[in-house]
């Protein structure tokens, strides 16, 4: 049995954790917070209970696939609820997009927007299929340390269909007119991290888990899934010890990495990172040690940072879905405003998420839950003053949809940004989505999950393969045990 560190307790260090110690490695998880989770953070106040992070559902064959093999299912541990509608968009005028939750209804809602789009869609979606079930199914599992990851039968025989390196923008345009139906499908690109002409189109695998397999949601929210991977985690034995920042890592004695925490000294046989990755090679790693630079760092794309805000209303809000999407801006120009000239958008997209549309667990009998978000540049300057204008902004456009004042209702406010991104998750520039999916960022182009100048140390997270979101880090810890797994066997035989 070998000993075994994960830095941070986000979703990918837990699911690496469960998988190391699942082989009967002693594995020890720390985490600078009080709560384990990471992103998935969530905090009560006032009756409210708010997700701190993540609040899109997709893709629940990557979650039930990680359960399954340790012998449960999601529904073990909690309630998952199809949302009908999954979302709804809104456009200028208020006018309002609802996409159902099944096939059939959103194949009506596409062709009453544009004719013949239905067919479209039907055509764009085999395309979909096709990647999600290569993607998801192979190449995200793949550790992203050689090329020859990506010649295998699948990919050599589907290379083109995949479109590793073609334009998502350019192809939605192959198949759709209306302005609204191209910013349907390009609003989950905004939160990979680029413009949708900068992204791969491999991501129409996004419209195909948005539109087809539908949106979810955990009630009781997403600290459920938290909950649920540290029982797993623990049931195998995980310890975990939080409020236990880590002050440094160096190369040992006998192929031992010494870790240093604010309480302990420890000598591991190997560690995996799952904290921001350009944190730790720039604070905790000797300068010899890292595998990259601060200018390497610098010159990469970064996925946007948030401006958020946690709201507790006294009254429903009935035009709200579970999950709302303010498209009533010029969309070109805020991606523009995070990703051409980064700087605070003169007229905002927004998201805002009501979950107590859906459980009643989460806000008091008659009252709101909302957490609303607003995607800017990271490294922006983040004040008060910034703040509470961008909330005027928003909530005057939230009061003037929903035709209720809004402003005189609200029992709890909390905001959260650039600054907050760093200080609870050494956050690159306070970044809250990772490394872009940009072309020139994707699969092996991507930081390495392996650390070349030190024994049995390893990546994991948004910052390396495969990318943001929570089924990618979920991927993404699975990963980065099994290669130090592999690691750790091969010094056994030896």
């Amino acid at each position: 049995m070998k000993t075994v560190g994960i830095i941070g307790s986000g979703v990918s260090g837990l699911c690496a954790a469960a998988v190391l110690a699942a082989e009967g490695h002693k594995t020890m998880v720390f985490e600078k917070n009080s709560q384990l989770g990471g992103r998935l953070r969530q905090f009560e106040s006032n009756g409210y209970v708010f997700d701190m992070g993540p609040s899109w559902y997709w893709m629940p064959d990557v979650f039930d696939r990680f359960f399954e093999r340790f012998g449960h299912k999601s529904s073990d541990f909690y309630e998952l609820v199809k949302l009908d509608p999954g979302f709804q968009v809104i456009f200028n005028n208020s006018e309002v997009m609802k996409v159902p939750a099944d096939w059939d209804g959103v194949l009506e809602l596409f062709e009453k927007q544009e004719s013949g789009a239905a067919d479209q869609l039907k055509k764009f979606m085999i395309e979909a299929a096709y990647k999600y079930e290569t993607g998801m199914n192979n190449l995200v599992y793949q550790p992203g340390l050689s090329l020859m990851e990506l010649i295998t039968p699948a990919t050599i025989k589907g290379v083109f269909r995949l479109q590793l390196f073609s334009s998502f923008s350019s192809h939605v345009r192959k198949y759709f007119k209306s302005e609204k139906l191209i910013s349907l499908m390009e609003f989950p690109v905004l939160f990979l991290g680029a413009m949708p002409k900068n992204t791969p189109a491999l991501y129409s695998l996004m419209n195909y888990a948005g539109l087809k397999q539908g949106t979810f949601y955990p009630m009781g929210g997403f600290k459920k899934v938290v909950d649920a991977m540290v029982q797993v985690a623990s049931e195998r034995g995980v310890e975990f010890y939080t409020s236990e920042p880590i002050e440094s890592i160096r190369q040992s004695e006998k192929s031992k990495l010494s870790l240093k925490t604010s309480n302990r000294h420890l000598l591991l046989d190997g560690i995996i990172a799952s904290a921001d990755y350009a944190h730790v090679e720039s604070q905790l790693l000797e300068k010899r040690d890292r595998n990259y630079s601060e200018t390497y760092w610098n010159s990469k794309t970064f996925a946007p940072s948030c401006l958020i805000f946690y709201i507790g209303v006294n009254k429903k809000i009935d035009k709200l879905e579970h999950h709302n999407l303010f498209f009533d801006a010029d969309f070109p120009q805020h991606a523009k405003d995070i990703y051409q000239d980064p700087g605070w958008p003169a007229n905002p997209l927004f998201y805002v998420c009501c979950p107590s549309k859906t459980d009643p667990s989460v806000a008091p009998v008659g009252k709101e839950n909302l957490f609303v978000l607003m995607p800017i540049a990271p490294g922006l300057e983040d004040s008060e003053v910034l703040r509470q204008r961008y909330f005027h902004k928003i909530i005057k456009r939230l009061e003037n949809f929903a035709g209720v004042t809004i402003s005189t209702g609200i029992e709890y406010m909390k905001s959260y940004c650039v600054s907050d991104f760093i200080a609870d998750y050494n956050s690159y520039k306070g970044n809250a989505y990772g490394l872009a999916n940009t072309l020139r960022q994707t699969a092996n182009l991507k930081p390495k999950i392996k650390n070349r100048k030190l024994t049995n140390f390893y990546y994991a997270g948004q910052l390396t393969v495969p990318g943001p979101g929570v089924p990618p880090s979920i991927v993404s810890g699975q990963v980065a045990a099994a290669e130090l797994i592999k690691s750790l066997n091969y010094e056994k035989n030896i």
